[in-house]
């Protein structure tokens, strides 16, 4: 791990070292509940290796992003919300509320979800 890995939370939790509700693990990506949840399906997916953004990580390896959108999918068929519908969400900077710099894709579902979203 690089330094600025060293202190990211999220590969903390990849590492082990701070726990959480993991439902789903594939080679390159963790599920795992919000902290925080907005909704009564809240699980955050995220790949295994440090990417600040999902553009940093759109342009550096598309198929890795590909398999966190399959784990997104998953965690919905599991949660239950696929076939009722859910939100995959990935807040990109500060101004749009990334809060934590290591690529998250957000997952909701399980109650109506008003667009815009705020």
């Amino acid at each position: 791990m690089t330094a600025s890995e060293s202190d990211c939370l999220f590969c903390k939790i990849v590492a082990g070292e701070v726990p959480a509700t993991v439902v789903r693990e594939s080679a390159g990506a963790v599920a795992f509940r919000d902290i925080n949840p907005q909704a009564p399906t809240h699980v955050l997916v995220i790949p295994r290796d440090h990417h600040p953004t999902v553009g940093e990580l759109a342009a550096t390896d598309a198929e890795l992003l590909a398999e966190v959108l399959r784990e997104a999918h998953q965690v919905a068929v599991d949660e239950g919300v696929a076939d009722t519908g859910y939100r995959v969400v990935f807040n990109t900077g500060a101004q749009a509320g990334q809060t934590v710099f290591h690529v998250h894709a957000h997952v909701l579902g399980g109650r109506g979800l008003n667009w815009p979203p705020g």
